[in-house]
């Protein structure tokens, strides 16, 4: 029966009860259905005809059903081709203005999705498919570490392949790097405030999270030398670019400094670098600095798209990266090669280089929105967040909860804390918006909740 077909399958849920119009039954048993997965969107309904005689109700009934459905925003037909579950934007799926995940923002002039079918075609194309869908161990195929070489070398310079690893995502790198160099009980040094991922992943290993004093640009080169010599950490571990939460930049003569430091330590340098792309000109990495102590990681989640799951990751030698592959073979197995070879052709054919303008050029039209409707927050001009210091007598935590009573979701400092006496505020993220105009809405709702109440 067409009922048992997998896109028709929701219609067991049809019931008529309490005197319910059967078109009203009809409509909600289809929301159910998508509310709890069961269709997903773009699934294609079953024809209004078949559906009548399946329930045995009248065309014009199912045709009301439809309408229903459609005006609740389920559904979305096509000329021609039938009516299909509508895809959704996360605001939509989620209930709610996300101002919290930091995502690359949609980019301007270019369509993922056309470049997403063009890309898999080609591959699919020119691949065989068992080769394709195997398991692939290792730090990648030469060409994939090839193309990571080439994404990473406006902030690395020459980098040899051999010295690549190529990851399923940042987070895989971390583990892989952290398994690799330090046993249970050893020191991480970090800023206060650092990446919610690196403190997760420590609990996870048993490491000691030293917190180093910052000031606007990050570590104090006094402060991490004396550290260095007391604490003997098995590393060190940093956003420089866009340093995440508090979204300012670490300058030149501090990175220099920095690497100094560790260089002259027994300590392993960890430099987590998704934003650098971002810029125009970013300055040099860290890992050009000191390579011989360094892992430099760059994900293609912050540049291009979060679905490519992809990262790579230079270490400090061939040797070393063949020791990344282990762990990574230990801890993920492997990337998805599909996501892999839709990123590697996107770097080879310059596709890649077209949406980071694509996302270059929104992200700066966004972090101009936040500079005019919040001017308080700060950040640099290419930054997909900005970090925003509550005025005084205003609680981070509070404004969190007010900002989710409308509907708008952020995260506080705690989220970002490695030390309880950590400085408070709230990250605003630009990029998860769908649109710059629902973005300037949201940040305008936020710029009303740090204003004092009017004094009747």
């Amino acid at each position: 029966m067409t009922r048992n077909r997998p896109m028709a399958a929701w219609l067991r849920r049809v019931r008529a009860n309490d005197g319910q119009p059967i078109y009203l039954a009809l409509a909600e048993a289809l929301e159910t259905a998508v509310r709890e997965g069961e269709l997903q969107p773009g699934d294609q309904l079953p024809p209004q005809r078949v559906v009548a005689d399946q329930l045995g109700i009248d065309f014009t009934t199912v045709t009301r059903a439809y309408g229903a459905a459609r005006a609740r925003g389920l559904v979305e037909g096509a000329v021609g081709r039938g009516t299909f579950v509508r895809r959704r934007a996360m605001e939509d799926e989620a209930g709610l203005v996300d101002l919290s995940m930091n995502l690359p923002p949609p980019p301007q002039g270019v369509s993922l999705a056309a470049l997403l079918k063009e890309a898999t075609a080609a591959i699919l194309d020119r691949t065989e498919v068992a080769t394709l869908m195997a398991y692939h161990a290792g730090p990648g195929a030469p060409g994939q570490r090839a193309a990571g070489a080439a994404w990473l070398a406006p902030t690395l310079g020459e980098v040899g392949p051999e010295r690549i690893a190529v990851c399923p995502g940042a987070q895989s790198a971390l583990i892989a790097i952290l398994t690799t160099i330090a046993r249970p009980g050893a020191g991480l040094v970090v800023e206060p405030l650092t990446y919610p991922g690196i403190i997760a992943l420590a609990a996870r290993l048993g490491l000691r999270l030293i917190t180093c004093p910052v000031d606007a640009e990050g570590f104090l080169p006094e402060a991490l030398t004396r550290l260095c010599a007391e604490q003997k950490p098995a590393a060190v571990y940093l956003v420089p670019t866009t340093r995440n939460p508090v979204a300012t930049t670490m300058g030149q003569a501090r990175r220099r400094e920095i690497a100094a430091v560790v260089a002259a330590s027994d300590a392993w340098l960890i430099e987590d670098d998704p934003y650098s792309r971002l810029f125009d000109a970013p300055l040099p990495a860290l890992a050009a600095v000191a390579p011989a102590r360094t892992f430099h990681i760059a994900t293609l989640s912050k540049t291009l798209s979060p679905g490519l799951r992809v990262a790579f990751l230079a270490a400090p030698s061939g040797a070393m990266a063949a020791r990344i592959a282990d762990a990574l073979h230990a801890t993920a197995l492997m990337g998805s090669p599909l996501t892999t070879a839709v990123a590697v052709r996107w770097i080879r054919d310059g596709t890649a280089e077209r949406i980071l303008a694509g996302v270059r050029l929104e992200a700066r039209a966004r972090r101009a929105i936040a500079a005019e409707v919040l001017p308080i927050a700060q950040g640099d001009a290419e930054s997909l967040h900005v970090w925003l210091e509550p005025p005084s007598g205003l609680d981070a935590s509070g404004l969190r909860a007010l900002a989710a009573a409308r509907g708008l979701a952020l995260v506080a400092a705690d989220a970002f804390a490695a030390t309880p006496d950590a400085p408070a505020g709230l990250r605003i993220s630009l990029g998860g918006p769908a649109k710059a105009s629902l973005l300037r809405e949201a940040l305008g709702q936020v710029a009303a909740l740090l204003k004092p109440p009017a004094i009747v």
